[in-house]
């Protein structure tokens, strides 16, 4: 799909409007989720830059003990996350990466969202980014990280309506790093602006330490759940302070 950014910001605006008029209300809460089912939505993930081979290999022991969907490291399946500096790559390199991440072995992709495109309203960029990672993934899921402690919830809904024009698997709410977290009203809000598509879903990421916070995830409409804290939601026991 190719649009200018007049268009775009026009079928946005028209988004913004049909979310915000939607009634504000949080699903009910459904039955109790089996422990079987909360494993095969949780991302284990390990996003320090420090990070040692050591820890990695842990991470992935962990990963199969407990069944997690997806292992990430800076998704047993591989998700590698990139573009942790946010506006320095260009669509090219994101292309670039993309391709050698999957290469690599990698079966998903997590990637930031170019933010400061998307707040000068450079809706076009922000479009032709993703859709350049998800050309160059195949036929992997690509989820877009919108790092929603930026973004007003008109800003959200933006973010959201391009990457599932654009053909994401998932739209996600952050990485954590900046401050701010997962929450219940952004997982409302994203599930709500990407559902018109029936294939695009929601993943809810930072802040996700005890089992607690990540069933009311789930019951929010959360599809999947990125965490450090995956062994402890596990064993029913708070998670530590870092993400």
């Amino acid at each position: 799909m190719i649009h200018t950014n007049e268009t775009w910001s026009q079928l946005i605006d028209l988004k913004i409007q049909e979310i915000m008029s939607l009634p504000q209300v949080v699903p009910p809460n459904p039955p109790s989720i089996s422990r079987e089912i909360i494993a095969s939505t949780i991302d284990h993930t390990l996003l320090k830059p420090d990070a040692t081979p050591g820890q990695i290999d842990a991470l992935c022991d962990e990963a199969q003990k407990y069944n997690f969907k997806a292992q990430e490291h800076l998704n047993l399946k591989l998700c590698m996350v990139f573009t942790p500096f946010y506006n320095k790559y260009d669509t090219q390199d994101l292309f670039s990466e993309a391709k050698v991440a999957i290469e690599e072995g990698a079966k998903e992709i997590d990637m930031v969202l170019n933010i400061g495109a998307l707040k000068s309203r450079n809706y076009e960029l922000v479009y032709n980014d993703i859709a350049a990672v998800i050309s160059s993934a195949s036929d992997y899921p690509v989820k877009v990280i919108l790092e929603t402690v930026f973004l007003t919830d008109e800003e959200k809904i933006a973010a959201s309506f391009i990457a599932a024009e654009a053909g994401a698997s998932f739209v996600k709410t952050c990485t954590g790093f900046l401050g701010g977290g997962a929450s219940i009203s952004d997982v409302v809000l994203l599930k709500k602006t990407v559902e018109y598509k029936g294939n695009v879903f929601v993943k809810a990421s930072a802040g996700i330490r005890s089992l607690k916070s990540c069933v009311e995830m789930l019951q929010a409409g959360a599809d999947r759940i990125g965490t450090s804290s995956g062994v402890a939601i596990m064993e029913n026991i708070e998670g530590s302070a870092a993400y």
